[in-house]
């Protein structure tokens, strides 16, 4: 997106847009909203402002009531319209019972669209300042606290994914293998809140989070909404991790700290899916970011197994491994070969401890190998190559019926070899070890593996920006950013069910997703302020 040469106009309630290629400060014509305290100390420069090292104290303060009304809406919202549970304690028997059914679902969707709409404007504003250098990290955490307490405490928000995640640690409570069987194995509200596709798929999920998981039902028990919140309180720490860990690692590859909590954590997908969802992913990228911190930081063993402990989470975070071994190999001495040889076998070494251990101590078995293949059975065209296989088949339609599973299955194959290629490619194009370079690369693969899996859900793209967040961005890549950030947040329904084929809803979706990156770099930029101006000409 291009930046407008005169000043621009800014409506109410937008703040001044401060960045200008240069680094410049562009004075907005009527500012509404200032940052205070104000002061800015910056070193360095940048076209875009992401690569300063801001050290501004200024708080938004109407920028964060206004995501933190945005996050109520949104959880106000989710009591008729999110992850409710058949057997609903809080409205059952009320005279608001009607808003979780015909129109009063409809009301109460349009509440928590409503609430994440704001919940991205506050976003995107608090962008700007960001971008300006007009706040730093402490006004970015004070949002990032505000706007994730009111989802912590609401329904289940885009998801019902964490009802799965009760059944699988009750299973094993039950003397059940949790990879070999489904929530529906057994009875009782856990199960019967569990989405009817999970029913019987055993757990993808590594020892790690089953171990977390049954400690959560150990607790909670049978009640339902002690669940949800025990299993929110037991995910937050990754958030926590990926506070801290986030703007240290910004320093250390030249980006700025601020934007890299203001991408990587106070992101609406990371609020409301991660965290009002909540979803798993939370603990893998948090302990993902501290590892790799902690392997640029000489800390090379304490990395690894911070890794492996993401890894036996969900299995993605595996991939980042290797990566960190050309880091690890460049903090050694000796030859090319020799140093990548000892690094390498170390860091094996180290990986199959750890997650022996995590398995001795879950008291599983190697059972989710095979159960990693159970989102396969969700057809979204979000995946690439599922996409793909949906439009092939499309047109052999017309000519003849075709098999679908023939279609899908080869085009999602193709997909996993297009993306081991470029996990390859990029593997050995950071083999310099150098931070910025090797981070760039694991993020891209990151962010290959987002598109090109079997299934593709909106919270998959955190896993990217756990890396990507604390590179030094550009302007382009911060409102691609926004843009796809936008996007995705709202591709499902409230409830959780796919909305990727409401063809009308994903094109409302990529109007506001465009108007909230463009606002990024040019506030107003459907010139409403002009407009009213003229008005009273």
């Amino acid at each position: 997106m291009s930046t407008m040469s005169s000043p621009p106009i800014t409506g109410p309630g937008d703040e001044p847009d401060s960045s200008e290629p240069g680094g410049r400060t562009r004075v907005a014509e009527r500012p509404v909203e200032r940052a205070h305290p104000g002061q800015v100390a910056d070193s360095g420069t940048g076209t875009s402002g992401t690569s300063r090292t801001a050290t501004a104290t200024g708080i938004p303060s109407r920028t964060i009531l206004l995501g933190v009304i945005g996050a109520c809406l949104a959880a106000l919202g989710a009591l008729g319209a999110g992850g409710i549970l058949v057997r609903d304690p809080i409205l059952s028997g009320t005279p608001l019972t009607w808003v979780r059914f015909g129109h009063g679902k409809n009301l109460a969707e349009l509440v928590v669209y409503l609430g994440v709409g704001l919940l991205v404007w506050a976003w995107v504003r608090l962008g700007r300042h960001v971008r300006a250098g007009r706040v730093g990290r402490k006004g970015v955490l004070l949002a990032i606290g505000a706007w994730c307490v009111p989802v912590m405490l609401g329904p289940p928000l885009f998801t019902r994914d964490v009802y799965s995640y009760l059944g699988q640690g009750l299973l094993p409570l039950e003397g059940l293998d949790t990879y070999a069987l489904g929530p529906a194995a057994v009875d009782g509200p856990i199960a019967e809140n569990v989405a009817w596709i999970w029913q019987t798929t055993p757990a993808p999920y590594g020892p790690l989070f089953i171990l977390i998981a049954k400690g959560v039902v150990a607790i909670s028990g049978h009640n339902m909404i002690a669940g949800v919140l025990l299993m929110r309180v037991a995910l937050i720490g990754g958030l926590l991790m990926l506070c801290w860990a986030l703007p240290r690692l910004a320093e250390r590859v030249g980006g700025n700290p601020s934007v890299a909590l203001w991408i990587g954590v106070a992101n609406p997908l990371v609020v409301v899916h991660l965290v009002g969802g909540p979803h798993n992913d939370l603990m893998m990228v948090g302990l993902l970011a501290v590892g790799t911190l902690m392997v640029m930081r000489r800390q090379h063993v304490l990395g690894i197994v911070l890794v492996t402990l993401g890894a036996a989470i969900k299995i993605q975070a595996v991939v980042v491994l290797p990566f960190l071994v050309w880091i690890w190999a460049r903090h050694l001495r000796g030859t090319d070969l020799a140093r990548f040889t000892r690094a390498a076998g170390t860091g094996a070494a180290v990986f199959f401890a750890a997650f022996a251990a995590c398995q001795l101590v879950a008291n599983v078995s190697l059972g989710w190998i095979p159960a990693l293949s159970a989102n396969s059975v969700v057809i979204n065209w979000t995946s690439l190559p599922t996409g793909a296989g949906q439009l092939a088949h499309g047109i052999a339609s017309w000519f003849y019926s075709p098999s679908h599973s023939l279609y899908y299955n080869t085009a999602r194959t193709l997909g996993m070899a297009l993306l081991g290629y470029i996990a390859l490619r990029q593997w050995w194009k950071s083999r310099d070890g150098e931070e910025a370079n090797v981070l760039r690369r694991a993020a891209l693969v990151m962010l290959g593996m987002s598109v090109l899996l079997q299934t593709t859900f909106p919270w998959y793209f955190t896993l990217a920006l756990a890396l990507a967040a604390a590179l030094p961005l550009s302007e382009w890549a911060s409102t691609v950013i926004v843009f796809g950030s936008a996007f995705q947040i709202a591709i499902s329904y409230p409830d959780g069910d796919a909305a990727s084929n409401n063809y009308l809803h994903v094109a409302v979706l990529v109007l506001l997703a465009w108007l909230a990156a463009t606002s990024l770099v040019r506030p107003d930029p459907l010139k409403f302020s002009r407009r009213s101006k003229g008005a009273h000409l």
